[in-house]
């Protein structure tokens, strides 16, 4: 049974921050550069690449805040589909996070841990590290909320400390003399190709999560107030250290260098630090990287949960124990990212993830302008018509509709070059839509 709200902790704008920091720094920034140099070899385009999927991410959180103060119920977009859309488009942004959604950032960033520590001990197998991980942090996130926040906020804090450093060291102690920087013709060129957009999917990989705080509204302090604040700090601060790490990361090291390679960061470390210096930065990233997984095992429940409440079918998923963690939703997650740890292929996982979310992000966004006109607040409550009115009103179009813009230019040119992952979001879509017609048919019928 469901504890009451007045009985539930909640989540200051610090943790809440930290939330969304952990939830978009991991895996991606660390392990992505390695596959956009393959097709992209100008410096300035890659750094490009990171400043346009920090934009898109803003410019989502921004877009995600305005929802969030009309909506202020946890479930992400599983909510917000559901009343602007239909309940069934709802149901199957929930139905892909508890499947996928946030499982699979939980194994990846799992496996990216058992890969970088195995650096550290190469006796220990990176599947067994990964799957011990996630044992470990399931069990913190069902003894309470407050276990699990607090574990969020000391190892987000480690993280943002890590990347500190390397951006300062790689700064100072390494040879610079390979690095070159242009723009010129071939450059912008780079930049509107195909291999651009595509790259976009690795980095906006990198940067999910912007939207993580959305998932635990309810749970927020003041949501009306630090939600926003939340959004728009946590996904500014992690565009602007990713920026700056990129940079380093190219700076420091010839790009042939980081060419292919999975553990970017090592590489780079071994540039920066030298070769005992890289394994103690791998240490630290595998610590790292413990923040991640906890923050994914932390919002991706509230959606399930969400889920669980409104389909009696599948109450059992909002149910929360006696330190309010929803602990049927969290072993779910559980033993489905633990499959994906041992059957699934990491670059497949994230092509197939950068797709799918960005459907549904896409198609949130875009109900903003739904929400709007419902609320009759196309014009933000002006009465009279000024520069700073019109302004405003000019912003918030536009913000949306840069997003929109991005995020279907990306899905266009992935479908061209990887077509496969289109025919698995179909198919997730389809049990999805198989599931959501019998329990609401099951529904139906008990309410009759």
């Amino acid at each position: 049974m469901s504890l009451p709200n007045k009985e539930t902790p909640k989540v200051g704008l610090v943790t809440s921050i930290c939330i969304i920091a952990a939830c978009m720094i991991g895996t991606g920034v660390f392990t992505s550069l390695g596959f956009q140099v393959a097709t992209i070899q100008s410096t300035s385009t890659l750094l490009l690449l990171w400043i346009a999927g920090g934009v898109v991410a803003i410019c989502g959180a921004l877009t995600y805040s305005e929802l969030a103060v009309s909506m202020p119920k946890s479930g992400g977009e599983y909510r917000y589909l559901s009343k602007l859309y239909h309940p069934s488009l709802g149901f199957l942004s929930g139905w892909f996070s508890a499947i996928l959604g946030f499982a699979g950032p939980v194994a990846f960033s799992s496996m990216a841990f058992g890969q970088y520590f195995s650096t550290v001990v190469p006796e220990a197998n990176p599947s067994l590290l990964a799957t011990g991980l996630l044992i470990i942090i399931t069990l913190i996130n069902i003894a309470s909320l407050k276990a699990g926040t607090g574990f969020q906020t000391v190892f987000t804090i480690i993280n943002l400390l890590l990347i500190v450093v390397i951006i300062i060291c790689g700064f100072i102690l390494p040879d610079h003399s390979h690095f070159q920087i242009s723009f010129t013709k071939a450059d912008f060129k780079q930049a509107l190709s195909p291999d651009f957009f595509v790259s976009l999917v690795y980095v906006s990989f990198a940067y999910s999560g912007w939207n993580s705080a959305t998932y635990i509204a309810e749970e927020i302090k003041d949501p009306r107030k630090n939600l926003p604040r939340a959004l728009f700090l946590g996904s500014f601060i992690v565009m602007i250290l990713y920026l700056l790490l990129n940079f380093v990361f190219l700076y420091s090291t010839p790009i042939p260098q980081l060419k292919g390679q999975f553990q970017v960061a090592y590489f780079a470390a071994k540039s920066i630090f030298g070769a005992d210096g890289a394994l103690i930065i791998a240490g630290i990233i595998s610590i790292g990287l413990i923040a991640s997984v906890n923050s994914m095992m932390f919002t991706g429940p509230r959606v399930t949960r969400a889920i669980g409440e409104d389909f009696p079918f599948l109450g059992k998923l909002a149910t929360l124990n006696k330190k309010g963690s929803p602990v049927y939703a969290i072993l779910l997650q559980f033993f489905i990212a633990l499959m994906l740890i041992h059957f699934s292929n990491p670059s497949d996982l994230v092509m197939y993830l950068g797709f799918t979310l960005s459907i549904f992000t896409t198609l949130t966004v875009a109900g903003v302008f739904i929400n709007r006109y419902r609320n009759n607040s196309l014009f933000y409550g002006s009465e009279k018509i000024s520069i700073g009115s019109t302004l405003k009103m000019i912003i918030k179009i536009v913000i949306p509709l840069l997003f929109i813009a991005l995020e279907v230019y990306m899905m266009y040119f992935l479908l061209k070059k990887y077509p496969i992952p289109s025919i698995a979001v179909f198919f997730t879509m389809l049990s999805g839509l198989i599931v959501y017609a019998f329990i609401n048919k099951k529904k139906t019928s008990e309410n009759n």
